[in-house]
């Protein structure tokens, strides 16, 4: 079992990432505050020893995306709320981010991980590989195919 100190340092530098991810996968506030506690509790109660800070983030990140896939397995996500109806709430980002966002989440499941993982996080293709336990050429095909399917959403070059 960690410190209270240890897990509060943990809560600064890694609450920012675990929302975001909840979001990515879940989109809907309560259901992103219940697997940030959920996570965070799995951190205090764990006593895995990490090598460096970047183990330590990708073990959020792998622990917040299960937790994610978990929630919605589950019965009781068929009765929640629709993204239509939170999509109806004021926006948190500047209308052209939003875009973008809606955009990333409206992409199939597989792509949303690999997406968030590289142009949010800022992960290689490599270090997602590791990350998601995927081939690096599948993370580079469903980066590429991703690109693509955005492309057409939003209208971008066909160059880029």
């Amino acid at each position: 079992m960690r410190s209270e100190q240890e897990v509060n340092e943990a809560i600064e530098r890694y609450a920012d990432t675990v929302q975001r991810l909840c979001m990515i996968h879940l989109k809907n506030y309560a259901d992103t505050e219940d697997i940030f506690q959920t996570v965070f509790l799995k951190y205090a109660l764990s006593s895995v020893s990490f090598e460096s800070k970047e183990h330590e983030k990708s073990w959020f990140i792998r622990v917040t995306a299960n937790a994610c896939k978990d929630l919605l397995k589950s019965f009781f996500r068929s009765r929640t709320v629709s993204l239509e109806e939170v999509a109806g709430q004021p926006a948190l980002l500047p209308p052209d981010h939003r875009e973008v966002l809606e955009a990333v989440l409206a992409l199939p499941a597989k792509y949303k991980d690999v997406v968030y993982l590289h142009y949010y996080e800022g992960y290689t293709a490599p270090q997602i590989s590791r990350i998601l336990g995927k081939n690096v050429n599948t993370v580079y095909t469903l980066l590429t195919r991703a690109k693509q399917l955005l492309r057409k959403r939003l209208g971008g070059d066909d160059d880029a």
